[in-house]
């Protein structure tokens, strides 16, 4: 088949066209045993070229077949919809494909990148000097936020590598990958302190507080803690205010992972939510969370551009070759060939302004209290949430929730997760789909009840 970027984009087109339209006769994509994928799809790399027809064929069947992760009822993970201004942005920056480590090669998109990044910090409420960087996923953002929290408490470490007894502190209810980036940063996974949190998966402060004075006791380096806005289950947003003051007791990194619940930033009638945000040294989230932009548009920003440019600039002459390290972004990120993930931010933020964020994230919170109210009014569910959450935890009767999910997931019905928290398993509804109307989240439960009642003897009971 001949390289043709004309034909190929119309057959593009056709294509989005027909999974467009198949999500919304079908919005839940057929549940394939992993074991059968070789047998449905003819998926075999062969020495010869495909022909055209059966090329087509086969990557058509390939899309229609995929878990549709944007239709109206897919509520599995913490990202759903699309916005139609970021897709439009993320589709311009494939097609432009620059690589955002220098000016000389991304040139105006470098003034995108920083653009967004000026207008977050100034948000927080960040002071002259801040800076920032769009890292891979929160997963690199919260690692790169140890590095520098490493690399501030001995600048030596970047040369001659670990010294000192350091230790790293995060909630019990923190995301996944803390434990992971203590191992690539050398400060080992026994050392991260796992704080006990609240009845509302919040982290506890004065917990915090004493156990950085016990380490210290035991010949301990405290230097940095990762807090959340929006924990992955309960959507707990930990008190950033509380825990600023042991951190500038002891002079200890403080982020602010946000890449669940952070987008509270843009709304002036949940940013309470993440008060004292301005003491953290630095902060992340993800516009493909909650947002409706596509994965991945992952924002961190720093407090002082310094400590990014400390911990991860390098010397690059064949690469580095016009302007200063305020224009070669590579000398603020973790990548080199970095794509450009800010495009479809500003084509979003762009094009329906701070305000329209703004509307989108207030419609996120009005969804949860919709679905939350309902369990709260329906003697047949309990309730393990609260108010102010994207996360809406619950039970139905006496049904196994893990079973349920699993069920409703083979049965072609609904794409929803479970969770754990306290020795409680539940549903775990979220609802940060803003293309989602209020009669779609009641129509979830409408789902559910009746494929439970219609399966009642296929669901294991509690």
């Amino acid at each position: 088949m001949q390289n043709n970027i004309k034909e190929d984009l119309h057959f593009f087109n056709e294509l989005i066209n027909e999974l467009i339209n198949d999500e919304l006769k079908n919005p839940v994509a057929g549940a394939i045993p992993a074991t059968e994928l070789n047998s449905k799809f003819d998926l075999a790399l062969k020495s010869s070229p495909a022909i055209a027809a059966d090329f087509k064929k086969e990557l058509k069947n390939l899309v229609l077949n995929t878990p549709k992760s944007s239709s109206k009822l897919f509520f599995n993970q913490l990202f759903g919809g699309r916005h139609s201004k970021a897709i439009l942005g993320d589709l311009l920056a494939v097609m432009l494909n620059n690589s955002m480590a220098t000016y000389k090669i991304a040139g105006p998109q470098v003034a995108v990148e920083k653009e967004i990044i000026k207008q977050v910090n100034h948000l927080i409420g960040y002071p002259q000097g801040c800076g920032g960087t769009f890292p891979t996923g929160g997963s690199m953002s919260n690692f790169m936020s140890m590095v520098m929290a490493r690399d501030k408490k001995n600048s030596e470490i970047r040369n001659k590598g670990m010294q000192g007894k350091l230790v790293a502190y995060t909630s019990e209810n923190s995301h996944y990958s803390i434990a992971k980036n203590a191992a690539f940063t050398g400060i080992g996974r026994d050392n991260i302190r796992y704080i006990k949190s609240d009845n509302k998966g919040r982290i506890n402060s004065v917990a915090f507080k004493n156990q950085v004075e016990l380490d210290i006791e035991n010949g301990f380096t405290p230097f940095y803690i990762n807090a959340t806005a929006g924990t992955t289950v309960l959507c707990a947003f930990d008190s950033v205010d509380e825990l600023a003051l042991t951190c500038k007791k002891h002079n200890i990194w403080l982020h602010l992972d946000g890449a669940f619940g952070g987008s509270v930033i843009f709304s002036e009638k949940y940013n309470h939510l993440v008060n004292g945000i301005e003491n953290t040294d630095s902060f992340c989230f993800n516009a493909h969370k909650t947002l409706g932009a596509p994965l991945s548009t992952s924002v961190l920003v720093v407090k002082d551009n310094r400590d990014l440019y400390n911990s991860f600039n390098n010397d690059a002459t064949y690469l580095y070759q016009t302007d200063d390290e305020n224009y070669n972004l590579g000398q603020t990120s973790f990548e080199c060939g970095r794509r450009n993930n800010a495009l479809k931010l500003w084509t979003l933020w762009k094009a329906i302004g701070t305000t329209g964020i703004s509307q989108i994230v207030e419609h996120e919170f009005h969804l949860a209290d919709t679905a939350r109210n309902y369990v709260k009014e329906n003697s047949d569910y309990t309730l393990y949430s609260f108010d102010n959450s994207l996360s809406i935890c619950f039970n139905y009767k006496d049904y196994d929730p893990e079973d349920l999910c699993t069920k409703l997931y083979q049965h072609n019905k609904l794409m929803v997760g479970f969770g754990h928290f306290k020795n409680n398993a539940f549903v775990r509804l979220v609802t940060i789909n803003g293309e989602n109307s209020t009669e779609e989240i009641l129509n979830f439960f409408k789902i559910l009840e009746e494929f439970v009642q219609e399966n009642s003897d296929l669901i294991k009971r509690i």
